[in-house]
C-alpha cells in the first residue's frame, strides 16, 4: 500500500515522502496512529502541489541572493573607528558594525553571521566574504579610518 507520511517515522522515511509499506503496517499502525495518509489521487495532487511550491520559495530565495551579491559585489563600506594610544584603533571592528554599515550605506540588511572576516585591528582596508545562500556570496571592501 502507498502511503504518505505526515510525520517522520523511523526506518520508513521523513514527512511528506511518499512510502510502499505493507497493508496490515499501514493500517494498523501508520494509519491508526495518524502517521500517514493513503496515497489517493488527491492526497498525490496536494503532495505535488506542495513540493512545487516549495521549489518555487527556493528558486526565489536564490534570486533574491543573486540580486543583492550583483548589488554588493565590489562596494566599499567605511567605517569610522576611534583610534587610541600611538594611532592604534581602539579595540576592534566586528562583523555587526559591519552589517550595521552596510544597511545605512548601502540599504541592504545582512545577518552578521553570514559574515566571514578577519580580526580587524588596525585602520586600512580589509576584504569582507558575505555568504548569501549556498553557492552564492559577495566580496566587499572595508576601509577603516579614524
Amino acid at each position: 500500500m502507498k502511503v504518505i507520511l505526515l510525520q517522520d517515522v523511523k526506518g520508513q522515511g521523513k514527512k511528506g515522502e511518499l512510502c510502499n509499506v505493507s497493508d496490515g503496517y499501514a493500517r494498523n499502525f501508520l494509519l491508526a496512529k495518524k502517521l500517514a495518509v493513503e496515497a489517493d489521487n488527491a492526497a498525490m495532487n496536494e503532495l505535488k502541489n506542495r513540493e512545487a511550491a516549495a521549489a518555487h520559495h527556493k528558486q526565489e530565495e536564490i534570486n533574491n541572493a543573486k540580486a543583492i551579491a550583483k548589488q554588493l559585489e565590489g562596494k566599499t563600506v567605511t567605517i569610522s573607528a576611534k583610534a587610541g594610544a600611538g594611532g592604534k584603533l581602539f579595540g576592534s571592528v566586528t562583523s555587526k558594525e559591519i552589517a550595521n554599515q552596510i544597511k545605512t550605506e548601502l540599504g541592504v540588511e545582512i545577518d552578521k553571521k553570514k559574515m566571514n572576516v578577519a580580526d580587524i585591528k588596525n585602520f586600512g582596508e580589509y576584504t569582507a566574504e558575505i555568504k548569501l545562500y549556498q553557492g552564492i556570496s559577495a566580496k566587499i571592501t572595508v576601509k577603516v579610518t579614524e
